[in-house]
């Protein structure tokens, strides 16, 4: 609920039990300076059933802002790939905020990506799909060499859709972390938030292929360029503030071919017609013609 375009009121339907990420994660991006989000003001908490709750969350009103899915397609449809290189940096900054706070857990096994993968191939029921696991196993095996780099808080759903453009720029939303797993580890690494962000582009692209008439070939072009510029100035960015080793990037492969597999699922239980976006992104990464998914 927007009021007196003053301040953003997100109602939590239903309420979710104490403790949950964001109050902690607002207190902690002011105190890092990192301003690049929407101005956190409050968080409204009560008991229910004798245990307290997240009702709402109130933040800054940001004027004119649109999401990823409005502004990103634009970029896509007009083939113009500058907006890459602030979303690099963008998410550099949150994860370098981030950082600095406590790390719990353990790093993601390969098991879980191969469920994903298992799932995915269960619902989808599609024989192209099934055609392609053992080439997908194989890229998710890089899953089951020991993870060293750090585990750090991660924004957990860090896509396109979460990041607005506003009067004044960029900022990044939402984060209550991906509601499509219930059981998603807080602390990871950052290649996981990375990895949503390129496939996101993708999906952008098939946005763009689907709704706006944009040629596939051309779309795909768009989404590579886009994609390594904006891994291009996450990378600068980590190096000028001393932290490369926050990336490794041999996991954002495996990371984004889950991914998919995680969108897939969620087409399946919840969004049918979202199906085309990430069969589109297979279809273009293994070979295939995405217009297959985007005519269907």
């Amino acid at each position: 609920m927007v009021v007196g375009e003053s301040v953003v009121v997100k109602w939590l339907t239903p309420p979710v039990p104490l403790p949950h990420p964001t109050p902690d994660i607002f207190a902690h991006l002011v105190d890092s300076g990192f301003n690049d989000t929407a101005p956190p003001y409050a968080a409204l908490t009560g008991v229910l059933d004798g245990r307290e709750h997240l009702l709402a969350l109130i933040t800054g009103y940001l004027p004119e802002a649109r999401d990823g899915w409005e502004w990103c397609v634009d970029e896509a449809v007009a083939g113009t790939t500058s907006f890459a290189a602030e979303l690099g940096r963008l998410a550099a900054d949150l994860h370098l905020a981030l950082s600095t706070l406590p790390t719990t857990g353990e790093a993601p096994a390969a098991d879980r990506a191969y469920r994903a993968l298992a799932e995915a191939l269960e619902l989808t029921g599609d024989d192209w799909l099934t055609g392609q696991a053992g080439t997908m196993r194989r890229e998710l095996a890089v899953l089951e060499t020991p993870i060293t780099t750090p585990l750090i808080r991660i924004h957990g759903d860090l896509h396109v859709g979460q990041i607005l453009q506003w009067r004044d720029g960029y900022a990044v939303i939402d984060f209550d972390g991906n509601p499509t797993i219930a059981d998603a580890a807080s602390c990871q690494p950052a290649a996981r938030d990375v990895a949503q962000l390129t496939t996101s582009l993708e999906h952008v692209a098939q946005v763009a292929i689907k709704r706006r008439s944009v040629p596939p070939g051309r779309a795909a072009e768009w989404a590579g360029q886009a994609r390594e510029i904006l891994l291009t100035a996450y990378k600068h960015r980590l190096a000028a503030r001393n932290r490369p080793d926050l990336l490794d990037e041999t996991l954002i492969r495996p990371f984004e071919v889950e991914q998919e597999c995680r969108e897939l699922i969620y087409a399946a239980r919840h969004l049918p017609r979202w199906r085309y976006a990430p069969m589109g992104v297979l279809r273009t990464w293994y070979g295939a013609d995405p217009r297959k998914e985007n005519n269907a």
